[in-house]
């Protein structure tokens, strides 16, 4: 299939879903030269959104080159399949849970995928162009989707500022159970806990300093999506609320024993961790160009930007070099001179005979 646009027709997407993740994406690509349409099921967020430009048209139109699925996550599956059965481009969602949604859809068109951004601010409102600047998109392509189509969703992404990675559909769920899904649901019980005591001490909100503010700001998000989030990732949402219980049950125990040595333990693990955490990508002094052999068959770039993930090797830009001797092709990478090496030894591990020169 083919995603070109012709030189008379400009690239078009379509947005299935207009609140913050669907509008910022429409502002996105239209920032970046695409025609962008689209449609939601609240008719003054529609109005709105082609009144203020956000679309230029309340349609998905069947040539489109690719449509994003920004709807709830219990919604995804039926508008995605609507979208397979009426448009002949890429499909996309932006859910925040996928080893359901990619179980669901077994069409090699539809590539699920994750922007790990958001906002204070909800719907189509709050919507802004450089909102995934900077922020990680984890794509979790099944088996049956294309290199192609990975390569295409890539860069688009990397077009819209934000820094692409592939993970395992089950591998993401399991992730963002611990670093998106348990906290917002610890800062709105802690949120609710302050709530429910400031009715017997009345100062309490008001002494609620940055710390406490800091940790409940994102209790302030939209309640709507996060049943349907619970619902479809409580296995592993189930497991990592029972670490946290129980890392809370013995923080507790420190604290009623006057175990200062524990707790100062864990206070400076925290820290520790915390510090290291990583920091948002920023273009290296020096790439590298990592070429590597593959078999022209599904699932082979999928997995080798799911090693890159792993190893925690971020790709700047990708390109396939299709054989015309046999059913082979060259994946291109670009990829920091700092961590080639790293990934070399990943590919090596994997079977693969990559080959690294920098760039000239």
């Amino acid at each position: 299939m083919s995603t070109s646009s012709t030189a008379d027709r400009p690239r078009r997407a379509a947005i299935v879903g207009l609140g913050l993740i669907g509008g910022s994406i429409a502002r996105a690509l239209a920032a970046a030269g695409w025609a962008v349409s689209g449609v939601d099921d609240d008719p003054e967020t529609q109005r709105l959104a082609l009144e203020s430009g956000v679309v230029d048209a309340d349609e998905v139109p069947a040539d489109v080159d690719i449509v994003f699925i920004a709807t709830p996550v219990d919604e995804v599956v039926a508008a995605a399949r609507r979208a397979l059965q009426t448009t002949s481009g890429w499909v996309v969602d932006t859910g925040s849970v996928k080893r359901t949604i990619a179980e669901s859809i077994d069409d090699a068109r539809f590539i699920p995928t994750h922007p790990m951004a958001g906002s204070e601010q909800t719907g189509l409102s709050g919507a802004r162009p450089d909102l995934f600047r900077g922020a990680v998109w984890v794509i979790t392509p099944p088996s049956h989707v294309t290199d192609e189509a990975v390569a295409f969703v890539h860069d688009l992404i990397v077009e819209m500022g934000a820094d692409p990675i592939t993970l395992d559909p089950a591998a993401h769920d399991r992730i963002v159970a611990t670093v998106s899904h348990v906290p917002h649901l610890a800062a709105a019980t802690l949120m609710n806990v302050a709530d429910r005591r400031s009715d017997e001490h009345l100062a309490m909100l008001r002494l609620a300093a940055g710390g406490f503010r800091d940790m409940t700001r994102i209790a302030s998000g939209s309640p709507d999506i996060w049943p349907p989030i619970c619902v479809q990732n409580a296995d592993a949402i189930g497991e990592t609320l029972d670490d946290v219980i129980e890392s809370l049950r013995a923080l507790r125990s420190a604290v009623m024993a006057g175990d200062t040595d524990t707790i100062a333990r864990t206070l400076a693990d925290a820290r520790h961790a915390r510090t290291n955490l990583p920091v948002a990508t920023e273009l290296p002094d020096e790439l590298v160009e990592v070429r590597v052999r593959i078999k022209d068959q599904r699932g082979e770039l999928a997995a080798l930007t799911g090693l890159a993930a792993e190893l925690d090797v971020n790709i700047f830009d990708l390109e396939i070099a299709h054989s015309a001797e046999g059913p082979t092709g060259v994946i291109v990478l670009l990829v920091d001179a700092a961590v080639a090496d790293r990934f070399r030894g990943g590919l090596l591990a994997r079977g693969y005979r990559p080959s690294i020169r920098p760039l000239t």
